[in-house]
């Protein structure tokens, strides 16, 4: 698992007082860079490897300006060629928010997804963990 801290800023929040939710899906895009390295260690967008297949965030619960937020990445699935990161966030001991994307890793050129195989996929591996259930 990766953790990365976010404090947020005062225009993270909206009218209503809160973060926005807006604000969510950057901050696992921003925390993803971690697990992106494992693909592509200098982050170099002309040696990109991944395409986002699908996104989805969960609101369970209101982020608060002053507080940090703890994003913790993890794979809750590895498949052939894809693989769905779950990300939680946790702000003052509480899980606010859980995002899932399935990523593919993708040849651009020939426009097909790679199978993730050797080193890759068990650095990968060593990522992978359930969800929690639901409360």
């Amino acid at each position: 698992m990766f953790t990365r801290n976010v404090e947020p800023a005062f225009y993270d929040t909206d009218a209503l007082g809160h973060i926005n939710n807006t604000r969510l899906p950057a901050w696992f895009e921003l925390a993803r860079n971690d697990l992106f390295r494992l693909f592509t260690p200098d982050l170099d967008p002309r040696k990109w490897r991944l395409i986002m297949a699908r996104m989805e965030v969960e609101y369970l619960a209101e982020l608060q300006y002053g507080s940090d937020i703890e994003i913790r990445t993890y794979l809750s699935r590895l498949g052939n060629s894809s693989f769905t990161v779950t990300q939680e966030a946790w702000q003052d001991g509480l899980m606010t928010n859980i995002g899932r994307t399935v990523m593919v890793q993708f040849d651009h050129q020939s426009k097909k997804a790679m199978p993730i195989e050797g080193d890759l996929r068990e650095a990968l591996e060593a990522h992978v963990q359930e969800e929690p259930v639901a409360a």
